[in-house]
């Protein structure tokens, strides 16, 4: 008799857990990035080239979708450079839904000519670093504040009402209003001398604290948000970015890698800098239509 696997499941004195794709908390969220093959859109007759356009902007379009298929949060950008011509960040607790997306796109007239070219897969979190409002109160005094001093219970009393909105904005986030955006993914160092993850709690969140003082100087300018792929993809987290302009994501990217949080723990992989278009301008750009 073969012996059961050490995976097989929980003890029999465990709480059964549900099984489902659907996380409990947060979203699922696919960054994906495609080129056209203009030569085979240039063999496509005139009639079959009209309706592969169509199936492009309908895979892309929200509301062509019968109800239940179209992910809660869709994006496409136009990206320049040779790593792609466009791409399309979709958000859903459904994993179905946000992969429906791209399988509708291939499976379009226009799919032949459309190669993909690069996907990252991660999950939606709110970041245990952090801070609770007892933590935040704590790191104000730390700070130099005083405790129970009316500026003290001001900025509490602040955060606190704000806590829940920040944690919901991490979990299902809304696209921001603007035009710009970038995407990277990046892990934390695992080497001897400079591994992140030997490091207490307390230097971590000292060091994360100090990193989003830093990005929280460009409020206004800048927005981001943090997806985890720790065990859904070949990096351990993805980072999306948008601005008001372009130049506000090369400031911002170099100057929080100046923070030691960034400098000293982080490796990052390859940048995909992306202009919001819709559909219809992804295929004028790309000079397919």
């Amino acid at each position: 008799m073969s012996r059961p696997s050490a995976f097989a499941g929980p003890p029999a004195s465990a709480s059964p857990i549900e099984a489902a794709v659907e996380p409990v908390t947060g979203w699922h969220v696919t960054h994906s990035f495609y080129r056209f093959d203009h030569a085979k859109v240039a063999s496509l007759a005139a009639s079959e080239r009209d309706a592969g356009l169509h199936d492009f902007v309908a895979a892309l379009t929200s509301d062509q979708t019968a109800a239940g298929e179209h992910p809660c949060r869709l994006q496409c950008w136009i990206v320049p450079g040779h790593k792609a011509d466009f791409g399309i960040m979709a958000l859903d607790p459904s994993p179905h839904r946000v992969d429906a997306v791209h399988q509708r796109l291939l499976s379009g007239r226009l799919g032949p000519a459309i190669i993909p070219t690069y996907s990252f897969v991660s999950l939606t979190e709110v970041s245990e670093y952090v801070p609770s409002v007892e933590q935040y109160g704590q790191r104000l005094i730390d700070e130099g504040e005083v405790a129970d001093s009316p500026s003290y219970k001001a900025k509490v009393h602040g955060y606190a009402s704000r806590e829940d909105t920040m944690r919901r904005a991490r979990l299902e986030p809304d696209f921001p209003p603007w035009p710009n955006a970038c995407f990277y993914p990046m892990n934390k160092k695992r080497e001897v001398g400079e591994n992140w993850f030997t490091l207490p709690f307390s230097e971590r969140s000292r060091l994360m604290a100090e990193h989003g003082r830093t990005g929280m100087s460009f409020g206004g300018r800048v927005t981001q948000l943090i997806t985890v792929s720790v065990g859904l993809d070949d990096w351990e987290w993805g980072v999306t970015l948008w601005a008001k302009r372009p130049d506000f994501l090369k400031e911002i990217v170099y100057t929080m890698r100046f923070d030691e949080a960034s400098a000293r723990y982080a490796e990052f992989g390859p940048f995909y800098t992306g202009y919001i278009a819709t559909p219809a301008e992804i295929l004028t750009h790309c000079r397919v239509t």
